[in-house]
Formats: structure tokens, C-alpha cells, sequence
């Protein structure tokens, strides 16, 4: 199925007594470039998340938003600061020593001075952890996909139908081309006429130059070469994927033909349909970009 490279989805789950709130959206990019916005904390993670987001996404600028609420789920462990405790209780005696002063150096006392108990938070296993994230990040990438499927339907009729009026202006091109050669034939005999008068017309001059204009104005190897690239266009449409690179290069390749055509038509009528080709093929270009 094709993909749009736009979308956006959103996954939340309370694992291990941490809420995990994940977010992923996507816009246009010419390649893959995923950048992860993650608590410090669990940096550790910042890897596992890329890789399974590479694993899902060909395409685009891919920004994942982890917020964590860990509240529940923190441990304290509280210690004795030994080299701090050690100083004031020191520094505390000697005070009493050399003020003769009563000697009430106690726990209660010592345990007021700052730093003298470190606090810190217990981690949590880091694969526990990093499993749960990968987890919440399922469901964000689901709801991710599904909205980029549904984008990429749209877009895939869009291009079908200009795909359908890009063969309908191809099929005037086929029609007009000969037109052109009988024209110019006609509007050769007519000047022929006009220079010689009452002399007879040598006819084989005649076909011999517009045989000459017909080469030089035949659309024919164009025309076809825009149905065959018509035809790959609807295949890889069907195929799905990402297969946004490939259709870009293909379109590339209809406005080479059409520019060629522009380039051997002489007549006005035909000058006007190969600029609404072009207008067509510019059409689909557009809507190509958004393709994974």
C-alpha cells in the first residue's frame, strides 16, 4: 500500500508503575531522518527506539516524543555521607574543646548539617525499561501508519487521475500529429501554386518535403514511450511500498518525452495540449513528493 510520508500517532500504557506517553510524527524529507526527544534518565534507550522506528518508516523526518512520569515507580535509597559526617563531627569537637563548652554533640544534631545523607534514586533494569518504551512506541507507530496509509489512498487516486488525463492529451497528440503533415502538405501545394503560376506542380517535390517535415515533427517513439511510462506508473501504484524514489524518477522521465514533443510541434492547437501535459505531469510531481 502506498504511504504518505506525513502522519502522526500517539501511544500511552502505565508499565511497571511508569506512565509512558509516546508521540510520533512525520513531514516530508528526501531520506530517513528520525531524531528522538527522551528523558535524560533513559537516554539508554535513545537506540532501540531509532531502530524500530527504521524498521517501519522508509522515509521523511521522523520526531519521536517520550514523556515519562516515573512517580510512582522511584525507589530512595538514603546513605550515610561518612567523609561529611566525619568532618563536622571533627570540627564540632574541637569547638567544644576549645570553648570549654558542654559536650551535646549528638545524632539528632549532626543529622541537620546539609549533605550529610545522600538521597538517590534507585534505576530500575534498563532492558525492563527499554522493552516498555518499545512497547508504547508500538502502539504510537500503529496509529502513525494507519494515518499515513489513509493519506497515501488519497493521494494514489489523485495521481491516478491525472494519470488518466495525462493518456486522454496523449491521444490528442496522436490525433493532431498527422493532421499537422497533411496540413503543412497543403499549405505547401498552396505556395507552390502561388510561385509558379500556370506551371504544373511537381508533386514528388512535394511529398519529398513533407516526408522531410513529417520526420522532423513524429511524436510517435514520445507517445509511446508516455503510455509505457503510463503503464509503470499504475504498477508501482499497485505495488506499494515505499516507492516514492522510483516515481519520482519516473516522472522525470514524462517530462523529458513531453518537452520533446513541445519541442517538434509547429502547430498551436498542439503547442496548447502539450502545455496542459505538462501541467498534468507538474500535477503528479507535486503529490510524488509526499510519497515514502
Amino acid at each position: 500500500m502506498i504511504r504518505s510520508m506525513t502522519g502522526y500517532g500517539r501511544g500511552e500504557g502505565v508499565l511497571h508503575d511508569r506512565a509512558i506517553t509516546v508521540e510520533v510524527r512525520a513531514v516530508n524529507n528526501r531520506y530517513l531522518d528520525c531524531a528522538v526527544k527522551i528523558p535524560r534518565l533513559y537516554v539508554f534507550a535513545e537506540e532501540s527506539i531509532k531502530a524500530q522506528v527504521q524498521k517501519q518508516v522508509g522515509r521523511g523526518k521522523v520526531d519521536v516524543l517520550i514523556s515519562i512520569d516515573a512517580t510512582a515507580a522511584d525507589k530512595v535509597a538514603v546513605s550515610l555521607n561518612r567523609s561529611v559526617a566525619d568532618g563536622y563531627y571533627t570540627a564540632l569537637t574541637q569547638m567544644r574543646d576549645a570553648y570549654n563548652l558542654k559536650d551535646d554533640i549528638s545524632v539528632s544534631l549532626l543529622s541537620r548539617f546539609p549533605d550529610v545523607f545522600l538521597v538517590e534514586k534507585e534505576q530500575g533494569d534498563a532492558d525492563v525499561i527499554a522493552a516498555d518504551l518499545l512497547q508504547v512506541l508500538s502502539q504510537a507507530l500503529e496509529g502513525f501508519n494507519a494515518m499515513r496509509e489513509r493519506e497515501g489512498q488519497k493521494l494514489a487516486e489523485d495521481i491516478r487521475a491525472k494519470a488518466a488525463a495525462i493518456a486522454a492529451l496523449v491521444e490528442q497528440v496522436e490525433v493532431r500529429s498527422p493532421e499537422t503533415v497533411a496540413a503543412y502538405r497543403e499549405k505547401l501545394r498552396q505556395r507552390m501554386q502561388e510561385v509558379l503560376e500556370n506551371t504544373q506542380i511537381d508533386e514528388s517535390r512535394i511529398l519529398t518535403e513533407a516526408a522531410i517535415f513529417a520526420d522532423k515533427v513524429a511524436v510517435d517513439e514520445e507517445t509511446v514511450r508516455l503510455r509505457s511510462h503510463l503503464s509503470q506508473l499504475e504498477d508501482m501504484l499497485e505495488q506499494g511500498g515505499a516507492v516514492g524514489r522510483k516515481l519520482d524518477f519516473l516522472i522525470q522521465e514524462f517530462n523529458r518525452e513531453a518537452n520533446t514533443i513541445g519541442s517538434k510541434c509547429s502547430d498551436v492547437a498542439l503547442s496548447r495540449v502539450v502545455v496542459e501535459l505538462k501541467g498534468e505531469i507538474e500535477k503528479i510531481r507535486e503529490q510524488v513528493q509526499n510519497i515514502e
